[in-house]
């Protein structure tokens, strides 16, 4: 596929979930590694394909017809199929291993979906506790609130600054009412815009936190290593690789370490020499087994044994930082709901002492 030819290509803004994605790729495997032609694949698929699956296939049909390769299809999703898929595909198509391909590319978008979960898994918990604690704010400034304050504003009682701040709270909500919930969803709207707009510099921004900062650079390894393996493994040079492996990585420093490995190989140099000039972000573990890969001449191999040990690593490192997490949000929360709690009792008692003195 020629330069001229990728400008020509009609993009498609279609996204399909991971278990519609490996479905399809497992069913392309199975049906060329019986021997059925590409193109009589496509049709048979078609037949009970829905949706976004249907529209590639019909795509890729279409694209077979005039010629086209798969390679050419799955670049014109580029919201289903990233680069480094796009040209895995490309060239095991040009070596004719396209059913074996499809078969590691299944099982890597299986790992990547399992990675995934992981690093997900490991957010909902704190999300969860801060949703519930906002949940249980408003709920007491919309509905305990004004009941006390009621009875405060009879009586006619002086109040604690606390006290004062929840009530003038709660007298907003309940007064600004619909312009608040209006604000709410248009901040909600500009932090998504700007999230997907300027999202690698919002990233940058949160990961330079020390514990997210280690773990983010343990994903970025992962996927490194992951991603070139398989590119090495279709057959691509390492020079085309790496420079295709540049842009899964989230850290600067990561990617500047992708770029110096790269312009280190064009010019005549080891790999693993690259990665020894930059020792800060690469584990030394992982230096010795790409020399080693390099030695036995299956530096695939070897980059596929170092991401599994990386996503061991990362791994403990969410389990750590879930350990952690858990009873200091727990501690925040109750504090924070304990404050507000004793903001409302405490003029109520102070008022039942007085009545008592009496």
């Amino acid at each position: 596929m020629n330069q001229q030819t990728q400008q020509q290509i009609k993009k498609f803004n279609i996204y399909l979930s991971t278990n519609d994605k490996i479905g399809m790729i497992s069913n392309l495997h199975t049906m060329l590694a019986a021997g059925i032609p590409i193109l009589e694949v496509v049709e048979s698929l078609l037949e009970d394909a829905k949706g976004s699956q249907k529209k590639i296939l019909q795509a890729m049909k279409d694209d077979l017809g005039q010629g086209q390769h798969v390679a050419y299809t799955f670049s014109r999703f580029p919201r289903v199929f990233d680069k480094v898929t796009v040209n895995i595909i490309k060239a095991a198509e040009e070596a004719g291993t396209l059913d074996t391909t499809l078969k590691d590319i299944q099982a890597t978008i299986k790992k990547d979906a399992e990675f995934n979960d992981k690093i997900k898994g490991a957010m909902i918990y704190p999300m969860f506790i801060v949703g519930l604690f906002f949940a249980v704010l408003l709920v007491i400034l919309v509905v305990v609130v004004p009941k006390i304050s009621t009875v405060f504003s009879q009586l006619n009682v002086p109040l604690p600054l606390p006290t004062q701040i929840m009530i003038a709270l709660s007298n907003f909500i309940l007064n600004y009412t619909i312009p608040l919930i209006a604000g709410a969803i248009v901040t909600a709207a500009g932090t998504v815009y700007a999230f997907k707009r300027y999202k690698r510099e919002i990233v940058n921004i949160l990961i330079k936190a020390p514990i997210i900062s280690k773990l983010a650079l343990q994903i970025d390894l992962t996927r490194f290593s992951r991603n070139l393996s398989l590119l090495l493994n279709a057959g691509l040079p390492i020079t085309s690789a790496l420079a295709l492996v540049e842009d899964t990585v989230i850290r600067t420093d990561t990617r500047k370490a992708i770029r110096h490995c790269k312009e280190m190989v064009t010019g005549g140099k080891k790999f693993s020499e690259g990665l020894k000039d930059n020792k800060k972000i690469i584990p030394s573990i992982i230096i010795k087994i790409v020399e080693a890969g390099e030695r036995t001449g299956s530096l695939d191999k070897s980059l596929q044994d170092g991401s599994e040990f990386l996503d061991y690593q990362v791994s403990n490192s969410l389990k750590t930082i879930t350990a952690l997490i858990e009873p200091i949000m727990l501690v925040f929360v109750g504090l924070l709901v304990g404050g507000m709690m004793v903001s409302i009792i405490a003029p109520m008692y102070g008022l039942i002492s007085q009545v008592g003195s009496h």
